[in-house]
């Protein structure tokens, strides 16, 4: 009876440990860093999949520059950043680092005025630039107006507003510029933190976004979805074709369709002042910076299972809601051959 009893101990804790195990080397939680750029969509998605999942993903929107510092530190199991990370940068971590794309989204140019009113303007990036170097300053002046015929632009003076911190938002501003002004290249030239000529500063998209809002005449960069959120106007931008195109998912998704991914690709490109008659000139992907092979076998199970979601359909469809555009098949195909390439010490994650 004893022996019998034990027997039946025996099977029932050995049933028990078969259910504990996964879950004790499953990991219930990510953290990660970086760009205020997606931050709206990033929001939306790690709430879906912590439901979905019961995986909590904590992100800091602390702007492309500090996802970066974070993920080289090893501070955070994912960075994340607006901008590709640079020759020096990947030296600091020994080429340890995969970009992958998760959205595309524009920079908009976006403005307060209150003798406008609704008025829509437009801009080239010439123009843009002159604003930013500080030789354009009042808002009537003949190279706004060129582009703004018949508008009644006031004899305002201009005040600029700039990222203050690392941001990927402004590298896709400041790549931009360097393509268009040859005197932006020679004189600021682009990066996630530049030395700006003029201007005030916020941090954040979020910064930048109340700045302008809350300050007559003045003028701003921002992700277009924290412009349309917050009731300001932006801008239609002359485009390499020569058209001026408003920003939207339809014209920044033609922003990528001359993107080019070489074999083994790292998805590192740029597709600002992209050809095509209606490609918008100030788009980019946005991309999480992940290690390919990580320490923490459970974190590397938990980091590569989201990836495969977010570039399912279920999660690529939430973008077109909070106005950033889904990558284009291609790229999700791509990404899904590079995911399975992650590793976990050094063996392929199961």
């Amino acid at each position: 009876m004893i022996t019998k009893l034990s027997t039946t101990v025996q099977v029932i804790l050995t049933a028990l440990l078969a259910v504990i195990v996964p879950v004790t080397i499953s990991a219930q939680s990510l953290t990660g860093a970086g760009a205020t750029f997606p931050n709206p969509i990033y929001t939306k998605w790690f709430d879906a999949y912590s439901k979905k999942t019961g995986v909590q993903i904590n992100y800091q929107s602390i702007g492309s520059g500090g996802g970066i510092q974070q993920y080289t530190q090893g501070t955070v199991d994912f960075g994340a950043s607006d901008g590709p990370m640079t020759a020096d940068q990947l030296n600091a971590v020994q080429g340890d680092v995969i970009h992958f794309p998760t959205v595309m989204g524009a920079d908009v140019m976006t403005w307060n005025l209150s003798s406008l009113g609704a008025t829509k303007l437009k801009f080239d990036g010439p123009t843009i630039a002159a604003i930013y170097l500080g030789t354009i300053t009042k808002w009537n002046d003949s190279h706004i107006a060129a582009t703004n015929p018949g508008v009644k632009l006031p004899n305002t003076d201009i005040i600029v507003v700039h990222r203050s911190d690392g941001s990927g938002t402004s590298y896709i501003f400041t790549d931009y510029l360097s393509k268009v002004s040859p005197e932006w290249k020679q004189k600021v030239g682009f990066g996630t933190a530049v030395n700006w000529p003029v201007g005030l500063g916020g941090k954040g998209n979020e910064g930048v976004t109340q700045q302008v809002k809350q300050v007559d005449g003045t003028i701003g960069y921002v992700e277009l979805i924290y412009a349309a959120a917050n009731n300001l106007p932006y801008a239609d931008v002359k485009n390499a074709a020569g058209n001026f195109v408003t920003p939207s998912l339809e014209t920044t998704t033609n922003a990528a369709a001359s993107a080019k991914f070489p074999p083994n690709t790292d998805f590192r490109v740029s597709i600002t002042n992209a050809p095509g008659a209606q490609s918008y000139p100030i788009a980019s992907f946005t991309w999480l910076l992940v290690r390919p092979n990580m320490k923490d076998a459970a974190k590397a199970k938990a980091m590569k299972n989201f990836l495969e979601w977010m570039i399912s359909p279920e999660a690529q469809n939430m973008t077109a809601a909070l106005l950033y555009a889904p990558l284009p098949h291609e790229v999700t195909a791509l990404e899904a051959a590079r995911i399975k390439t992650l590793k976990a010490n050094g063996k392929p994650i199961m």
